[in-house]
């Protein structure tokens, strides 16, 4: 059987407070309340531009930074900045809000962005030095409006765009009365959009393909974009594809809410093993209505606002290559409508059973990377540290099927599991931002195999109180693929369990970890 494998991929934040405090669901709530102490306080935890550069957790995301080496830097690590951190790195970069808003007006196709004429130019001027923007991406941004214009429509319900301070542009409704079509919700769309244009580009940089090269692209966000008439219809994929030059892609979008990138990754790997299409780009843009999403806590524990950034991703899925690491698409871990609800149901369906498919234990695991956020945005929130939570639970449940040893619960946490360090974007930090760092451990030789766990909270739809999980694993390339055993013939006999009152105890702690952060999310205010 030969699998696809994982060829490129790309990592992209943006530093974006101002659209924070306009935008964000939470400030929103908060500015509605004329007596609200939060929004108040908020403008003052607002951190500059070079210290989220210079965060550690977001250098690990673009790729300067392994996940493991944040075990290394004290915390709080917004108190320890990193020396000599860079805007660009191995995985993308962390763009500025001012260009942010050039690349939306780029983005743009309905003349919705509006930016005042000197912040266009001085934009233009500042993007024509971006290594990935061409003439022609320039020509895209208008020429400006006058600021009398701007005050106008911001009378008429647009959403204003600010940077230090100054009113810069604003972003005009789509029409009078669909609130599908409101300003807030094209602002939301135009920066899901830009952003996942900006990760699809540095996707084609890194992954050394031509935008004419792509077959198929898979945006897999959590917005929706339509009208009254077809709300959610789509489509993303086509419309960023448009702007990357990708003249020969069609394309679609695929939503589960945080397990959305590993479901659009798995249907992109079955594409290429189909011979459907050879080369398929799974890309997502930001959320904007995330951003700030726990900015109470933040403020009154005295932080910084630590969400201030949309992030955005871009993996391209392509034929066997006989180098690059493959998806091991004969054994796809999956969270069924039967499962079950409770944790124990979900690690069990989607770490241990395509294991157990493969013949393969916990253990023989380098890393697992399930919902990666960074703990210091969720455990102020109370929401506890969401990765260790997780790695918990694949432990102990390892200890009571036999795999592991009571006593090298921490030591397996320690070697398998790593800390958290992606943006809390909902789909931004389930699993996906280890695949970059997977493909480079794996083609060193540092790291044989690794699993990719997305997990979903379909309930905050209020459609369904089911929860969702889809997980795959990626490994070394063999090079020349053998044919293989049915995948029952390689099941080993499982190891004898293990009955101790003390992992029932370690079990009930995780899932009670587990059970808080999912209580978190349903009132809102978790990732």
């Amino acid at each position: 059987m030969t699998f696809p494998v994982i060829s490129g991929s790309s990592y992209i934040m943006v530093h974006t407070p101002n659209i924070m405090m306009a935008a964000g669901t939470t400030q929103l709530l908060e500015k509605q309340n004329e007596k609200s102490e939060y929004y108040r306080r908020a403008p003052a935890h607002i951190r500059s531009y070079e210290d989220a550069v210079a965060y550690a957790p977001n250098q690990a995301y673009i790729g300067r930074l392994k996940p493991d080496d944040l075990k290394n830097i004290k915390r709080p690590w917004y108190e320890n900045p990193l020396p000599g951190a860079e805007r660009f790195g191995p995985y993308g970069e962390i763009m500025p809000e001012d260009e942010f808003y050039g690349l939306m007006a780029m983005a743009d196709a309905f003349d919705l962005v509006m930016l005042e004429k000197g912040f266009a130019l001085e934009i233009k001027q500042k993007l024509s030095a971006h290594p990935l923007m061409t003439d022609q991406d320039l020509a895209r941004i208008k020429t400006g409006t006058d600021m009398e214009t701007i005050r106008q429509l911001l009378g008429q319900g647009a959403i204003e765009l600010t940077y230090h301070g100054h009113t810069v542009g604003c972003i005009k409704k789509a029409h009078d009365v669909d609130e599908n079509l409101s300003a807030h919700t094209m602002l939301e769309n135009i920066a899901t959009k830009a952003s996942a244009v900006l990760a699809l580009r540095h996707l084609i940089k890194n992954a050394g393909i031509s935008p004419w090269g792509i077959d198929y692209i898979i945006e897999c966000s959590e917005e929706a974009c339509g009208d009254m008439n077809q709300r959610g219809g789509g489509n993303f994929a086509k419309a960023v594809g448009e702007v990357a030059g990708c003249v020969n892609a069609t394309g679609a979008d695929i939503r589960g809410f945080c397990a959305g990138p590993s479901h659009a990754l798995v249907n992109a790997a079955a594409l290429v093993s189909a011979g459907i299409f050879k080369n398929v780009a799974v890309v997502a843009g930001g959320a904007v209505a995330k951003l700030g999403m726990n900015g109470r806590d933040h403020v009154n524990k005295g932080m910084p606002l630590l969400e201030d950034m949309l992030g955005s991703f871009g993996i391209l899925v392509t034929a066997n290559d006989g180098k690059n690491p493959v998806i091991r698409t004969n054994s796809i871990g999956r969270h069924t409508i039967g499962s079950g609800a409770s944790p124990q149901a979900v690690i069990q369906s989607i770490v241990y059973d395509p294991l157990e498919r493969l013949g393969l234990k916990a253990t023989d695991v380098d890393k697992f990377a399930p919902e990666l956020q960074n703990p210091e945005i969720t455990e102020p929130a109370g929401a506890g540290d969401v990765p260790k939570a997780n790695f918990k639970m694949i432990a102990a449940l390892a200890v009571r099927r036999g795999e592991i040893e009571k006593a090298a619960m921490e030591t397996f946490i320690e070697e398998h599991g790593m800390p958290g360090f992606a943006p809390t974007q909902g789909h931004i930090p389930s699993g996906v931002p280890f695949i970059g760092h997977a493909k480079e451990l794996i083609l060193s030789g540092k790291m044989t195999r690794t699993m990719i766990i997305g997990k979903g909270s379909l309930f905050l739809g209020r459609m369904t109180n089911l929860f969702d999980g889809i997980s795959f694993i990626i490994e070394k390339n063999p090079g020349i693929i053998p044919e293989e055993k049915p995948a029952a013939e390689n099941v080993k006999e499982p190891a004898k369990a293990t009955e101790s009152k003390d992992i029932s105890i370690y079990l009930a702690e995780a899932f009670r970890e587990f059970a808080d952060y999912l209580r978190a999310r349903g009132k809102g205010d978790g990732t």
